[in-house]
């Protein structure tokens, strides 16, 4: 059996999280391309001088294709987020299908990291109310010691059985099995603005928004940096949004 270094057992010691983390890496996005797109319709290739115009001037276009719903010209940029999230944040992530390409690391190809979620003590811990209509409030002292300490000694007995696994020389894609879905993973995100608006008006939650929404918690603090990023980005498109209602057009 082969001694294992002092470095690999540190390396292997699971490590706990609350938060998540989002990077864009790439993307080419701005206002002037829902411009262009749209005054194609009316212009032909002449829309194309909208990308050297300052997009100011024509922001009341832009909020009248976000208020009437005229999607398409939304949909002509490009972002690409690494997000780092646990595991049941990427189940409920990748319902998103339209507008949207992922590519998340695979546990059949490489031995996953032990970094496991643990909520911190602003996440709210108790449910109230019946299916379809409760609320969610704060959680006793003696809860949230219970959460935390439970969840790390389920993390640390799952990553250790996966350990052993791989030790005997069992297939990672069988090993990672018993690994539980608050294991932090990775994936590159890849969306245009439209598709990402959809995303935000489901998940999360805003005092601007027309239609309510209850998302996880965990999966909101993932669209809330999204959002903060893309905000930057496209002031205007971003503002049309809010204007009305946080409704993807």
């Amino acid at each position: 059996m082969t001694e294992t270094s002092t470095e690999d057992a540190k390396a292997a010691k699971p490590t706990f999280r609350s938060d998540v983390t989002v990077e864009l890496v790439k993307h080419s996005a701005a206002d002037s391309d829902v411009l262009w797109a749209a005054r194609v319709s009316t212009a032909g290739e002449q829309s194309l001088e909208e990308i050297t115009k300052d997009p100011e001037r024509s922001k009341g276009l832009i909020n009248y294709l976000m208020r009437d719903r005229h999607g398409s010209p939304f949909e002509h940029n490009s972002m690409t987020f690494f997000i780092s999230a646990p595991i049941f944040v990427f189940r409920e992530f990748m319902r998103h299908r339209v507008g949207w390409s992922y590519n998340e690391e695979s546990g059949r190809y490489r031995e996953l990291e032990p970094v496991f979620y643990v909520p911190g003590e602003s996440r709210k811990l108790v449910q109230e109310g019946r299916p379809g209509k409760y609320v969610f409030v704060e959680g006793t002292e003696a809860q949230h010691e219970l959460t935390g300490r439970v969840m790390e000694s389920t993390y640390r007995e799952a990553y250790e059985a996966y350990q052993e696994m791989l030790a005997a020389g069992v297939a990672r894609e069988v090993a990672r099995s018993v690994l539980p879905v608050g294991l932090f993973s990775s994936m590159y995100a890849t969306c245009n603005a439209r598709s990402l608006m959809h995303f935000l008006g489901l998940r999360t939650q805003h005092e601007l928004a027309a239609v309510p929404s209850f998302p996880q918690r965990e999966i909101e603090m993932v669209g809330e940096k999204m959002e903060a990023e893309w905000a930057k980005l496209m002031p205007l498109t971003y503002a049309a949004f809010n204007k009305n209602g946080r409704v993807a057009p």
